[in-house]
Order: structure tokens, then sequence, then C-alpha cells
């Protein structure tokens, strides 16, 4: 059992926790969330002992082991394999002293407890996780140093995982892994024998891979049942009870405030006023909860253009005469919002570089329309940018003539606020680095964005407003992510990238979810089984297309002519005429009654449009 009991402590003087406590039983699974900045990887380092705490005390069982993954992962000789073995220290150790004991007994005990540890099986166990986290039996004989950073990391991972920590601390662990790897972690740590502790954005790792949230929030922690989306509620509940109840300690505070001040000078109220006094001093203020620093993604909207913007014909793509795609027949027009599936290393990156102008066609042909503007972000864009230099100073150089109040507002419109805007890109977090890359990306309006891991360093909140300004946005959408709850409420068609090739995916992303974690070899969508029904024609797709986006025009109408209405029907002089009132009351029904067909015809026409686009 983790007990956290009463803790504070103060970085340079600013207090981080303040008589926080939370208590962790044995076999827990719990992500611990909290706005940026907060403290939550403090804590890891507070568990850990690296940090000396100013008060209170943190306690583990006796001989506990804690294990986590490095900030960094350096490059070595040695083989991705051996260093994941080399993670448990104890059979390392024993193997070695196995190797050099010439005393029996000893000998005896070291093989009676490499048995106990089940040392025999390492290899296989680590191979199993090396292969869940991307790495083939070819890769994992690869000495380490072969391989980024990224990558690196992964090896860390699997490493920590291997070696069975009884307390498992894990910052953002996604960070360094695509859809696949995510989701293999996911299914890994539900069954994670020992205590998991994970800082995640993630909110689908959130809700499936543990139990309970630990939230950090105004220097203190709170422990909830299940996952990140029941948290979410019954924290909104929470505070808007809090609300509430601040609410009306304010109108019952004003209510006395109000008896005092008319009646203390009146000495026939006077002890009633005193009284008065007393209960508004003794009254235990209530706060209302501040609203939490939000910031929308303000995307600029591009022009209209004819269908197809990107034509493809028989390309193929690869590096060094080697193709890693071959024959692509693909077309995309505006209003496609597309998720790139495929496992690591299929070839999804390169279709995103081929499709962005980062990479040249082998063969085949390319048609893009004329006045096409491209917007590209990869995560590999936020660690070039200029580090010595500010945000303003990025966007100035993209915009020279602009005025300096009109660039703060476009980085105002990414978040990146006025002490951001004039900070060294250096100094920044993950998060605004990101935010930087995305405007950059964004400047000039594209009619085709594609987006490469975006949600890398980004909150869920950040997460949540990205979702909504790609929602809003009116170019087409290629999206690469491990963020299965992003790519759900995104994306509307499934590409399939797979043994050098690029297909429709059959199934939804539930169907591919299930495919990857049972481990199929070749990709299944749910209507595999039987002959596909006949593909609707393109004209027919963009005619129904046209006919969803004609009833949601219709809806949005609908609302503000009720808006209206509402507005009319709340005003009191409106019943000062009864004949108009009536009039206005048989209005407000007509709209009402006309705002449940038109939902009804949007609701019909986009059940057909997602059945032809999935046929």
């Amino acid at each position: 059992m983790l007990r956290i009991d009463d803790i504070s402590f103060s970085i340079a003087g600013r207090p981080l926790f303040e008589h926080a406590s939370a208590t962790i039983p044995d076999g827990h699974k719990v992500g611990l969330v909290g706005p940026n900045g907060a403290g939550k990887t403090t804590l890891f380092r507070l568990i850990r002992g690296e940090l000396s705490l100013d008060g209170g005390a943190i306690t583990l069982p006796p001989r506990a082991r804690v294990g986590g993954v490095a900030q960094e992962a350096p490059g070595t000789a040695t083989s991705v394999l051996d260093t994941v073995l080399a993670a448990d220290t104890e059979r390392a150790r024993l193997m070695a002293e196995a190797e050099s004991a010439t005393d029996p007994h000893r000998i005896a005990e070291i093989q009676t407890r490499l048995a106990d540890i089940d040392a025999w099986s390492a290899e296989a166990r680590a191979s199993t996780i090396l292969r869940g986290l991307g790495f083939s039996t070819e890769d994992q004989a690869r000495p380490t140093s072969d391989y980024s950073g990224g990558w690196r990391m992964r090896v860390a991972l699997a490493g920590v995982l291997f070696s069975q920590p009884d307390l498992l601390l894990l910052d953002e662990p996604t960070n360094y892994l695509d859809l696949e790897g995510a989701l293999w972690l996911e299914s890994y740590l539900a069954r994670y024998p020992h205590t998991v502790i994970v800082i995640s954005h993630d909110r689908d790792l959130l809700n499936r891979a543990v139990g309970h949230i630990l939230h950090l929030e105004d220097r203190k922690l709170v422990l909830y049942s299940g996952g990140y989306d029941v948290f979410a509620r019954t924290r909104a509940e929470k505070r808007a009870l809090q609300a509430a109840e601040a609410k009306k300690q304010e109108a019952r505070r004003a209510h006395l405030q109000s008896f005092v001040d008319r009646f203390r000078a009146k000495a026939t109220k006077a002890r009633q006023a005193q009284a008065r006094v007393k209960m508004l001093e003794r009254m235990e203020p209530i706060t209302a909860p501040e609203e939490a620093k939000f910031h929308r993604f303000s995307f600029p909207q591009p022009d209209q253009l004819q269908p197809p913007i990107i034509s493809l014909d028989g390309v193929s793509v690869g590096y060094d005469g080697r193709a890693v795609l071959r024959r692509l027949n693909l077309r995309i027009d505006q209003d496609d919002r597309i998720a790139l599936l495929g496992r690591n290393g299929q070839g999804k990156s390169t279709l995103s570089k081929l499709l962005a102008e980062r990479l040249e066609p082998m063969e085949g042909r390319i048609a893009r329309s004329g006045k096409l503007r491209i917007g590209y972000f990869a995560q590999h864009q936020v660690d070039e940018l200029e580090l010595d230099e500010t945000p303003l100073d990025h966007v100035r150089r993209l915009r020279p003539d602009e005025a300096p109040a009109k660039l703060r507002a476009r980085l105002a419109g990414f978040g990146l606020m006025e002490a951001q805007a004039e900070t060294r890109v250096g100094q920044l977090s993950g998060g605004q680095k990101a935010r930087l890359s995305l405007l950059l990306a964004t400047i000039d309006a594209p009619h085709l964005l594609i987006l490469d891991e975006p949600t890398n360093h980004l909150d869920i909140e950040s997460r949540e407003a990205l979702t909504e300004a790609l929602n809003d946005y009116t170019g087409a959408v290629v999206l690469v992510s491990h963020d299965m709850h992003l790519l759900n409420l995104v994306a509307d068609r499934l590409w399939l990238v797979d043994q050098g090739g690029v297909s429709p995916w059959q199934g939804d992303l539930d169907d591919y979810r299930k495919m990857l974690i049972s481990g199929d070899e070749k990709p299944e969508g749910k209507s595999a089984a039987r002959p596909a029904p006949k593909r609707p024609s393109r004209e027919k797709i963009l005619e129904l297309r046209a006919e969803a986006r004609r009833a949601e025009e219709r809806v949005e109408k609908l609302t503000a002519m009720l808006e209206k209405l509402d507005a009319i029907m709340a005003d009191p002089a409106t019943y000062d005429d009864a004949q108009k009132a009536e009039t206005w009351g048989r209005k407000h029904a007509e709209a009402t009654e006309a705002m449940q067909r038109a939902e009804s015809l949007w609701m019909e026409a986009l059940e057909r449009l997602e059945a032809a686009e999935r046929s």
C-alpha cells in the first residue's frame, strides 16, 4: 500500500502540495491527472525519494521495488533484447554468479531462486513485450545505438515492464508510441499484477487501463473510483453543487448584511443585528470553483476548391530506390476526414510525407488542384523549432508585414498568450511547443491538413479543443494518431496502410482495436468474412454529403430561430397583448415541431452517408 500522508512541498517558494493525502491499495491501477505544471511529475520524484518533503510522509511496504522510465535512454552496443533482460537486475546478477560459482550449496541456492523468478522463460517474456511495442525479432537483435531517441525510450519502457516492479510509475508513456503500441500498452497495464500509477492525457487509456483517478488540483490530492469519464462526470457534478452552494451562501450573506446595515444603529434592533454579525463571522466561506484556463484552437478557414483536391494514379513511393508503398490509386476531396491505420513500419508516415510533398513519387502520377495549399504537422517538427527564438519571432518570419497586435492575436488563438509570446521556445512546455507548431502548420489556411501524432504533449483539455477545431475546419484532414478518442470524433473514413498498399478499412475503429489486441497477423474488418457489398459511386457519396450538410444547415437556422423566439417568450412585455402573445406562442410551437423534423432528417442523412462510406 502506498500512503501519501499530509505532504507539503514547494519549489522556489511556490507550493505544489499543501497537506495533501491519498492512499493507493496494492494492485490498484491509477491514472494521475491534473493541470499542466500542477506537480504530477514532481509527485513521482517524491515517491521515488529523489526529492525531500517539506512536511508529511510517503510510505511504501518494506522492500517494495519502485520502477519507472528514465527521461533519456542512451544508445549502446548491447542488443535491444539483452538491454531489456538486463533490466531485471536480480536475474542478471544471479545469471552472472551462476557462471562463476563453485560452492555446491550456493549453486543450488542460485538455481532455486532462478526457478522461483521464472528466469528460464525470461527471454520469451521480454521478446513478447518488445513485439507489443513494435520490435520485430530481427529488430530485437540490433544494438540500441541503431535506434532514434523515441525508439530507445520504447526499449526503456520494455525494460521496466519486464522487471515488474511492485509500484510502476509511468509518465506519459504513449508519447513515444504509435496507435498499435498504445493499444498494446493499454491492455498490458490492465493485466499488470502489481500497482500502477500512470500520468497520461490519453482518455481511452485512462478509461480502459485504470480503475481509479488520482486528481491533483489546488495542491491537494483526491482519489476517485472509476475511469476518466466517470471522474469527469463526478467532478462536474461536484463543481456544479459547489457553485450552487456558493451562490446560496452569497445570497444568505447579502440578506444578513442588509439586516445588519439597516438596523445596527437602532436600539430596538441592535441585539438582533449583533446576532447576525456573529452568524456572518461563523459562516464558513464556500468558494465557487474557478473555471479552468481553457483555450480553443482557431484554425483559419480555406476557400473551397473543386473536387478532387488530390488524386494518385499508380503511385509508388519509398526511400533510396526501395518502394515502401506501391500502385496507390487514391482520391481526397476537401470535405474528407481520413484516419490512417496500420501497424508500425507499414508506411503511414511515408504516405503522409508523400501527400505533403515531402517525398517525390518513384512512379505513377499525382494530380493536385492548382491552388491547393497543404499544412503538415509531424512530431519531429516540434523538435525543429528555433529554441533561442520566441513564438513571436517564428510567426513574424512567416508574416513580416503584419502588425504586432495581429501576430499576438494569432498566437493567442492557439493558447499562447502574452507571457508565452516573448518567451524563448526552449523554455516553453511540450504542449506550448506543439501549439506553436500547429499554428505554423495552419497559418496559410490550408485546404489539406496532414497531422502525424498531433496530440503528443497536449493535455486532455487541449485535445478536446483540437477535436472541436478539426470538426469546425472546412478543409480536408489526414490524421495519424494513437489517440483513439480523437480518431473516433474526427475521422469519417479509415484507410488501412498494410503490406505495401492502402485500402479502405471495412470495419470501424473498435474492430481495428480488437484485431490489434487479438494479435491477428492479417487485419480483417467486420465485413471481411463475407463478400463486400458494392461501394456506391463517388458521385453518390458526394450527393449524400451535400444532403447531410443541407440538413445540418436547416437545423442550425431553426436553432437560431428558436433562440430568438425563446427570448421573446421570456420577455414579460410579450404578454401585454394577448393576441400577440398567442401568435408568438403558435410560432414557437411550429418552430419546435419543425426542429424535431429537421433533426430527424439530419440523423437519417448522416446514417445514409455513414452506410455508403463504409460499404
